[in-house]
């Protein structure tokens, strides 16, 4: 009888250990932090989400993507106050993934959501399992881009110029590039990714060929650009992303080359490392489709 009550108390206190650690991991998880890059660039790191970022300057505030839940959304809020008392004017959603934008009804009254064209008609769309998402609530409609784009347009805070770039397809069919001039800052949301394996929506129309394309377009309209800040990433120079670019065209060669040698689509997944099995059978039906007749994208 003493050695089963022993035994209970051992596992409760165990059980009692875990759950504080999850719970410190969850806390963890959600605190948000504010870390300056240049001048007028700050990225908003941790909390439920994707990294966003926001542009502070004298005359107001223009925020890059947002939270996914009230808590974060509240601690980036008040991270930001902390360091500037101007109001907070824009909000740019990068693209449409939930990570950017489910933020959106947490903002204050008054602040202007703008976004790529495509981006704001992707929000409505069911998601990559056919169900619908948080944005078929009509009551979301009002937290959705408010003002879109199809090519360029520029925003300003005070004197300071914020340029909006819609460059192609990639991630999505909607993806933003948010360049600072002064600050020679990129905001390029989900279009690259380091250290792990890139993310195609192909059922919103994301496209890993056009996103080379769109990339290298990226690289020329913005020769001065010094910096690219991504959703999943740390900072990264124009180096990193030619590096991505050749990665992801060392891809689409393989996959060609097997393809037309006549394997199949899991003899070519298995000669890639596991982890990218998915990204591999996006990239085998894009050359599929544009390798047939050597069309190219």
């Amino acid at each position: 009888m003493i050695k089963g009550w022993y035994m209970d108390k051992v596992s409760l206190t165990w059980i009692m250990v875990v759950c504080n650690l999850v719970i410190h991991t969850l806390m963890a998880q959600q605190e948000v932090q504010i870390v300056k890059v240049s001048q007028h660039v700050y990225e908003v790191l941790g909390g439920r989400g994707a990294r966003g970022g926001a542009i502070v300057t004298d005359q107001g505030i223009a925020l890059i993507d947002t939270k996914m839940d009230k808590a974060s959304m509240d601690q980036a809020l008040e991270r930001i106050r902390a360091i500037s008392d101007r109001p907070i004017r824009y909000l740019i959603n990068t693209h449409s993934d939930a990570d950017h934008t489910s933020g959106n009804r947490f903002m204050p009254a008054g602040v202007i959501v703008i976004a790529h064209q495509n981006c704001r008609k992707e929000l409505f769309l069911p998601g990559r399992d056919g169900r619908p998402t948080l944005w078929s609530d009509p009551n979301m409609a009002s937290f959705a881009p408010s003002i879109t784009f199809s090519d360029r347009m520029d925003i300003y805070l005070g004197t300071t110029k914020v340029e909006l770039w819609y460059l192609g397809v990639g991630h999505t069919t909607g993806d933003t590039v948010v360049y600072l001039p002064a600050d020679r800052t990129a905001f390029i949301g989900d279009q690259v990714f380091v250290g792990r394996v890139p993310l195609i929506h192909a059922y919103k129309g994301g496209d890993s060929h056009q996103q080379v394309q769109t990339l290298q377009r990226m690289l020329a309209a913005l020769p001065d650009a010094e910096r690219f800040l991504s959703g999943h990433a740390e900072p990264i120079g124009r180096a990193g992303i030619e590096g991505y670019i050749e990665q992801m065209k060392a891809r689409h060669a393989k996959v060609k080359m097997l393809q037309q040698q006549g394997q199949s689509l899991e003899q070519v997944k298995a000669a890639f490392p596991a982890e990218e099995t998915s990204l591999v059978e996006i990239i085998w039906n894009e050359c599929k489709k544009y390798y047939k007749q050597d069309t190219g994208p």
